[in-house]
């Protein structure tokens, strides 16, 4: 379950950290919304475009009791980005404007200025728990095989692209449409609450999949309950394995999920929660995090308690 608490009185700063490539369309209009609004209620209010920079800021105030809120202007990669590089307890906040926003959309964050501000002016905490994949932190969900190879064709033209576009859903048109056509799907071990003190052939059996996910919310990308009992505040992980792997099956095993979490009755599927994952493939597979490009595999997975505080809106 997770903890709830609220600010100190003295904390009065709210700093927006804005990524100019984040998201479907820019937000510069309610982000200069929400900084007017903020100010009419007293706040000391910044904006910054170096995450290097907003990040030590927020812990140089968070230290000193002063912080209100940490405001990432995006989505999870933005979340994500910003808890990797601050400290456990930091107040975090969204206003959302990514693509998928799961995060925001999971914790009923506000994309409208008037809304998110009276939500940090409330002041309310929630203490969530997050992913760690090879030492980097993710908050929603960690996927690898063709969702990961899309996400990083989706990278990389946006990496190549000068103009620095927004992401939007057609933007994954076509990097979808060339994985489509190359993608082999190649298989995944899986192991289960790996232990350090044994030895590796004395370990459980793996599981074999084609596609794996690691879940620390309910939700995945469109909306997708992979996980629909994945909580992010129980001290664990969920992960949802698919055994084939082949466009028609994947598009399958998406409908049914989306039926009510169907899938979870499919002999392909294999659902399980633990404290640590250890994945590894004999042919080179990739992965993300909260749909950012993490790496390659293997890969070792843990969970991390109470590792992200948000400033939620007042309970109902």
């Amino acid at each position: 379950m997770s903890d709830t608490s609220s600010l100190p009185a003295s904390a009065d700063h709210v700093l927006l950290s804005l990524n100019p490539k984040a998201g479907r369309r820019s937000a510069a209009r309610r982000v200069d919304r929400l900084v007017e609004l903020l100010r009419g209620k007293q706040y000391k209010v910044n904006r910054y475009t170096d995450l290097a920079e907003v990040s030590a800021e927020a812990n140089r105030l968070h230290a000193e009791r002063r912080l209100r809120a940490l405001v990432g202007v995006g989505g999870d990669g933005t979340a994500a980005e910003l808890t990797n590089r601050t400290d456990p307890g930091v107040p975090l906040t969204l206003l959302a404007a990514g693509t998928a926003n799961l995060l925001a959309k999971h914790l009923r964050l506000s994309g409208k200025p008037d809304r998110l501000c009276q939500t940090i002016a409330a002041g309310r905490l929630l203490r969530l728990d997050a992913g760690r994949a090879n030492g980097r932190l993710f908050l929603v969900v960690l996927g690898c095989g063709f969702d990961a190879d899309v996400v990083q064709r989706v990278h990389n033209h946006r990496e190549n692209n000068p103009q620095g576009a927004h992401i939007s859903y057609l933007s994954y048109l076509k990097p979808i449409l060339r994985s489509i056509r190359s993608y082999q799907y190649p298989e995944i071990q899986v192991y289960c609450d790996p232990s350090p003190d044994q030895a590796a052939e004395d370990q459980p059996p793996p599981i074999t999949a084609r596609w794996a996910f690691v879940c620390n919310l309910p939700r995945y990308g469109w909306g997708l309950p992979l996980a629909p009992q994945a909580d992010g505040g129980d001290g664990s992980l969920d992960l949802c394995t698919f055994r084939r792997g082949s466009l028609l099956r994947g598009l399958g095993y998406a409908a049914a999920a989306q039926l009510g979490g169907s899938h979870r009755r499919l002999r392909d599927c294999v659902l399980r929660q633990g404290q640590r994952f250890r994945m590894t493939s004999e042919e080179p597979v990739e992965y993300e995090l909260d749909g950012d490009p993490g790496g390659m595999l293997p890969l070792e997975v843990e969970t991390v308690p109470n590792r992200l505080t948000v400033v939620v809106p007042p309970s109902d």
